[in-house]
């Protein structure tokens, strides 16, 4: 099976998500390993196959579908190859054939509002989680201090029903260590956002927690990466 990548996001120190589209189908697959999570050394930037817009084809994989989580696939690491990547104009226009103008059909009717400005699924229900959003309006990104922690990366996105303001994962706006801000390429992508660019968001839930005791865990719905028109095939590297 043969992706191209458009999800690469951050986790705990060390390791990484990715997801891609089905060259075949145009269906997102997100590459899993039983038990464990993808270590940071599967990234290109250490010698790994993936990075964004990159081909990567996965070898044989296992479907291993739980609503929402529909796109997990398992493969094996050692049968990955890394092709040739898309060029600007070929990804810009794969990310618009992805994309959706509406949360829910992305997401489905599941998708609701939790809090004021946050939204979420419930444990086994949901379409999909995984997708793409033309924001109805420019999203505004920015920084949230946060005693004793690092900075938090997070955006505001409305889709003409849901405005939301979510944390934002994307690895490319991370410093060395794929956890810390990278304070500089965050003010720049912002202000290139409030200059009007094109923007297309690759969205994501996230795994099931909850936020305070007592509460049941749901799927948190953020914002995986922020393709710019201009640069949408913009690496890691």
């Amino acid at each position: 099976m043969e992706i191209v990548v458009n999800h690469l996001t951050r986790m705990q120190q060390g390791y990484f998500c990715v997801a891609g589209v089905d060259i075949k189908t145009f269906q997102h697959i997100r590459p899993i390993l039983p038990g464990t999570r993808l270590g940071t050394n599967l990234l290109a930037r250490y010698g790994g196959p993936f990075d964004m817009a990159v081909v990567v084809e996965l070898g044989k994989v296992t479907p291993s579908p739980q609503r929402p989580e529909i796109e997990d696939h398992i493969f094996n690491p050692s049968s990955v190859r890394k092709m040739n990547g898309f060029s600007k104009k070929q990804f810009w226009r794969l990310l618009n054939q992805m994309a959706k103008r509406k949360l829910s059909d992305i997401f489905g009717n599941s998708l609701e509002m939790k809090g004021a400005k946050s939204c979420a699924v419930d444990v086994g229900k949901g379409e999909a989680s995984l997708g793409c959003l033309l924001p109805d309006s420019q999203p505004k990104l920015y920084l949230q201090p946060r005693e004793g922690k690092p900075d938090q990366i997070r955006i505001q996105v409305n889709d003409g029903c849901f405005d939301l303001d979510l944390g934002v994962t994307d690895i490319r706006l991370c410093g060395q260590d794929h956890v810390a801000p990278n304070k500089k390429v965050v003010k720049n992508i912002g202000g290139r956002l409030t200059e009007g660019e094109d923007v297309i968001l690759s969205l994501g839930l996230t795994r099931p927690f909850s936020t305070l005791s007592g509460f049941p865990q749901v799927h948190w719905l953020q914002v995986n990466n922020i393709h710019l028109g201009s640069d949408p095939t913009w690496q890691l590297g």
